[in-house]
Order: C-alpha cells, then structure tokens, then sequence
C-alpha cells in the first residue's frame, strides 16, 4: 500500500533514499527479517557516522549518515511488503530518528568550535522543521483516498494494537514518543491550528515543505561534512528554521 493515492504523489526532495529502501525490502521479503530489525540496522548505521564524526573521517561520516537514510526508509517498505503495519515500529522509528539527531549534532558540536547552547538550539530547529513536515505530510495522508493512515494528525491516545504485536509494548513507545515529540507537536499546531481543515495541499507545496523532511536535512550534514563546513552546520539549522514562518504563511495565504 502506498503512503498517498496517485493524484497526491510529489517530488519529495527527503524520499531520495527511497529507491534502495525499496530494494532492500524486497530482498528481505520472504526471509524471517522484521521491519523493526531495519530499524535496529539503521540505527547501528546512524551510531557509525556518529563514530566517525568524533574521529573526524567526515567522508565515512557523511556516507554512513546517508547509508542510515536508505535503510530508515526500508523498514516501512518492508512492512508494507509483508502486509505487517505496526504502531511498535513506526514509534521506534520516530524515537530512534530524535536520538541520532541529538547525537550527531552534539558530535559536531564536540569536534567543532561551536557551543553547546548553540547546539541545544539547532537541534530544537531541526526538531521543529521535521514536525512541521511531518505535520503537513500525514493530513495530506489522511486526506488522500486510498493512502496509508497509520500515522494519526493528533496522537491523543495509546492505539490499540495491531495484529501480532504487543499492547504492552505499544503502550510503552507511545508513552515515549508523545515524552520526546510532544512539545514539538504542540508549538506546530499551535502556530498551524487550522491546517487540518484544508481539501489538501497542490504538489508544489509539498516538495517545497520536503526541504524539512529528515532525510533531506541529514543529506546537508552529510554534504557539509566532508567539503569542512563543519563549523557552519550549527548555525545553519538555527538559520534555516526560519523557513517555519515562511512557509507556514503560504500555507495560511494560499491553500485553505
């Protein structure tokens, strides 16, 4: 099942890592490999380049954070391959994706010149820009007739599990999830509240909102790295967050 219906399809500048997630998942179809294990594997991934970022080899770096990228969109494939949709692993997802995202940036942060204050509030900004995204993507998922609705616009309350996985388990990264992202949530819908109440968003608009996606901003740490921008990375994001605004505002002006 795809994540949106035909018509809804865009140019989503932060799915770049899509093609060999699809690969990946195919060839692990019929093997007793879970989605939940490449989820395990891209954050192994992700601790790699964190390794190579404190050892300055920002060339292995870069690769391993885009390697980790590929596989974060494998685990989905796969799920949906097997027909195997799980709440358990999407939260898992979503709670490794936070924690490598502090990680690398405080790795930056330790082999640069950068303060930690600095850092603290990049990585706010970058949490801020993937919710908005993330925010946007799943009520035009909601939205698009036919298109994957696991993700929920509001996640109030625990779901109830799906078939072969564990309540308890659910109820324990769910409880996780809304600790970690919950603020993130909140100061979005607070800033967007009538966001949900539109038809749904033209295409342009939503591969000009992928800037924000995760995998497309790893793609500019990943970039940055190796060329020794590394000073730059920090500031950067604290700049870049301002795009919150901007696109928030063409989203209130021109898509109701």
């Amino acid at each position: 099942m795809s994540k949106l219906a035909a018509q809804d399809k865009f140019l989503d500048l932060s799915d770049y890592g899509r093609p060999f997630g699809k690969i990946l998942a195919n060839s692990l179809k019929n093997t007793r490999f879970t989605p939940i294990h490449v989820t395990l594997l891209f954050g192994i991934s992700g601790l790699i380049a964190i390794y190579f970022i404190l050892n300055t080899h920002y060339l292995l770096a870069g690769f391993f954070i885009i390697l980790k990228s590929g596989i974060d969109a494998a685990d989905g494939e796969l799920a949906r391959l097997k027909n195997k949709p799980s709440y358990s692993g999407r939260y898992l997802d979503s709670i490794f994706d936070i924690i490598l995202n502090l990680l690398f940036l405080l790795a930056i942060w330790y082999v640069s010149k950068t303060t930690i204050w600095m850092t603290l509030l990049a990585f706010v900004g970058l949490q801020l820009q993937g919710t908005l995204y993330n925010y946007y993507y799943v009520i035009l998922r909601n939205k698009s007739v036919g298109g994957d609705s696991t993700s929920k616009i509001f996640e109030y309350k625990t779901p109830k599990a799906l078939h072969g996985e564990n309540q308890k388990l659910v109820n324990i990264l769910f409880k996780i999830y809304k600790l970690v992202y919950g603020i993130f949530d909140k100061i979005i819908h607070f800033l967007d509240q009538d966001a949900y109440k539109v038809k749904t968003f033209p295409n342009w608009f939503m591969t000009l909102l992928s800037v924000y996606g995760l995998v497309f901003q790893l793609l500019i740490i990943a970039i940055m790295l190796p060329l020794g921008y590394i000073e730059f990375i920090i500031p950067f994001f604290i700049i870049y967050t301002a795009l919150i605004i901007i696109i928030i505002g063409i989203r209130k002006q021109f898509i109701v």
